[in-house]
């Protein structure tokens, strides 16, 4: 293996009176005409689901076997793929030795966990097969387990939003397009409103029509105001608009979209850092979270983008989305390994409901679940 440790040692209480779906502008904020989408660049649209009617859903708070078995079900190519795989390993071995650890590494590196966080798990599962601490299959398999709580233990936050603020707690959501950004932040609203915040929405991405339309549906059918401008608009001016409704009405949550763009797109991402400094002056210690969402379906990539993001605008947590659709569900360790930021929330379905607050040892478990 070209990786191996053994051969190369790497060095809603209250309603709105109405919809808002637009502000009129004219607000003291300075344009700046220079940031524009490239032009030859047609990001595709996001795929997203549409939001669902109401419902009396309330958030998690004891692990409850219903949603266990979706979590489980949600990994079932990756458990498949790295489990599944180890296991194979042993029905064709009568003992347990350090062969097996070149093997493993494969499958780490085959699920995406990353060079690093492979590393760290082989080299310790390593050193144990050297010292006979591990004689079996079970004892191996409770050394991965161990291993992968430890890396995932150190990312498990959640996002914790105090109630009776004086201002709003604001929420900047950041990504490219295809990851369920706009339907994350439909989810999201629908789970803080479940706990009796009252929510706001932005729409700042202004390149795309569709993601206006879309928040919009979210918000009429929760109940929640959305604020927005017509398409093309400066985004900066329309979450500076929200922000300024929001506390003058005194809401609890303010939540703003962004348009999707490329960490490689310069001028994109210098906006995104405008949007932060627009905030700031009604807020000088806002965006209280920025939040990169990000596909599980990119494997590596989405490492690329959480480093990129969080050079230009300083993330404060991750939402990693569509884990019931890859086989690369270990790009969650390679994450945790390397940017040690917190995994706020995780994509396991379609549904409003599917939308996670990610808990190490409940994701560990459902991955080794049988």
């Amino acid at each position: 293996m070209a990786f191996s440790l053994f051969r190369k040692k790497k060095d809603q209480s209250e309603k709105p009176s109405q919809m808002e779906t637009e502000i009129q502008p004219g607000l003291d904020i300075e344009p700046e005409s220079n940031i524009k989408p490239e032009s030859n660049i047609d990001p595709e649209p996001e795929q997203e689901s549409a939001p669902e009617p109401k419902s009396a859903s309330k958030p998690e708070k004891t692990r409850k076997p219903g949603m266990f078995a979706r979590l489980k079900g949600a990994l079932g190519r990756t458990r498949k793929g790295l489990v599944g795989g180890i296991s194979d390993l042993f029905r064709n071995r009568k003992t347990v030795d350090i062969d097996l650890v070149d093997e493993i590494e494969t499958l780490l590196l085959t699920a995406d966990v990353g060079i690093d966080a492979t590393e760290r798990i082989t080299g310790d599962i390593g050193q144990r097969l050297k010292r006979r601490q591990l004689k079996d299959p079970e004892a191996v398999f409770h050394a991965l387990r161990e291993n992968m709580l430890n890396i995932l233990t150190p990312v498990n936050q959640p996002l914790v939003i105090p109630k009776d603020r004086e201002k709003p707690f604001v929420i900047l959501v950041v990504g490219v397009n295809g990851t369920g950004k706009t339907t994350t932040i439909g989810k999201l609203a629908k789970r803080l409103q479940a706990d009796g915040l009252r929510v706001m929405l932005a729409a700042g991405d202004t390149f795309r029509a569709a993601a206006i339309e879309q928040l919009r549906i979210w918000g009429e059918r929760n109940d929640v105001p959305v604020i927005a401008q017509q398409i093309g608009s400066d985004s900066a001016s329309v979450v500076y608009d929200a922000l300024q409704s929001a506390q003058a009405r005194h809401f609890d949550v303010l939540i703003a979209d962004t348009a999707g763009r490329l960490h490689t797109q310069t001028n994109l991402m210098d906006e995104l850092k405008k949007v932060r400094r627009v905030i700031g002056k009604l807020d000088d210690v806002a965006p209280h979270e920025v939040l990169l969402v990000l596909d599980a379906c990119t494997g590596q990539n989405a490492l690329t983008q959480a480093k990129q993001f969080h050079q230009a605008v300083g993330l404060t947590g991750i939402a990693l989305t569509k884990l019931d659709g890859t086989a690369k569900g270990g790009i969650i360790l390679a994450i945790a390994q390397q940017l040690v930021l917190p995994i706020r929330f995780i994509g396991v379905g379609e549904s409003v409901d599917d939308l996670r607050q990610f808990d190490a040892g409940e994701f560990v478990d459902a991955l080794f679940a049988k």
